[in-house]
């Protein structure tokens, strides 16, 4: 997945706010292919539906992440250590410091637009890498229980892919539509719809018929290069 998906899909997930099962359904604009994501909760579980094909479980308590893919009958487990290697990773190969990561504040800019059908106003956080834009809301109907789970949702070993981007513990409502620049590209996602339904348990485990892909270790890559005094193969 392209680091702007993956922005969405990171967004998507910090969007779980409220205890209890919850179904909240986003339209994307500018993704390609990708029109709408789907994310539930449930317990310490979050499923994320990206295509009748594709989708993901979080455990937070672990900071696990499970992908299924569900016409291969395969899922893919990456480990909370592994997605902290993706993030280093990704931080490392675009140039990024920690420290312009962890000083991007949330502004408002003191504009305020209507989304479907409650007032929001406008807040910014920006990087030298990245340009987030949210149309944060106090109207919606138990945004302040929401945004306090929300406030709480992001898995210990996620802290430091959540500085910056996607670190919500400092908003003031519930973001009903957010953007993220990178790379010279933009996604907006824009919440449709919020249910209280319940969910079952089935949706957030692996099917009994699915099979493990393994991935190489993310930590290889990133080891020390050969001194120069070693010579490299022709």
């Amino acid at each position: 997945m392209k680091i702007p998906g993956l922005c969405l899909v990171f967004t998507a997930v910090l969007l779980l706010a409220a205890r209890g099962d919850l179904a909240i359904v986003q339209k994307v604009e500018g993704s390609g292919s990708l029109k709408q994501i789907t994310i539930k909760l449930k317990g310490d579980k979050v499923r994320v539906e990206v295509t009748p094909q594709l989708a993901t479980i979080i455990e937070n308590k672990t900071g696990d992440v499970i992908t299924l893919m569900n016409q291969e009958k395969k899922f893919l487990r990456i480990s909370a250590d592994m997605s902290k290697a993706i993030a280093e990773m990704a931080s490392k190969y675009a140039g990024k410091t920690k420290s312009a990561e962890e000083t991007a504040k949330l502004t408002a800019t003191g504009r305020k637009e209507m989304i479907n059908g409650y007032e929001a106003e406008e807040y910014v956080r920006e990087t030298p890498s990245f340009k987030a834009t949210y149309w944060i809301t106090s109207k919606y109907p138990d945004s302040a229980a929401i945004l306090k789970q929300l406030q709480s949702i992001i898995p210990a070993a996620w802290n430091d892919v959540a500085k910056g981007m996607f670190d919500y513990r400092d908003f003031p409502g519930l973001p009903l539509r957010t953007s993220v620049k990178t790379n010279g590209k933009e996604i907006t996602s824009t919440i449709t719809s919020i249910k209280q339904d319940l969910l079952s348990e089935e949706e957030f485990s692996i099917p009994k018929d699915f099979q493990e892909t393994k991935v190489p270790h993310l930590r290889e890559p990133m080891a020390e290069k050969p001194s120069a005094s070693v010579s490299p193969n022709p």
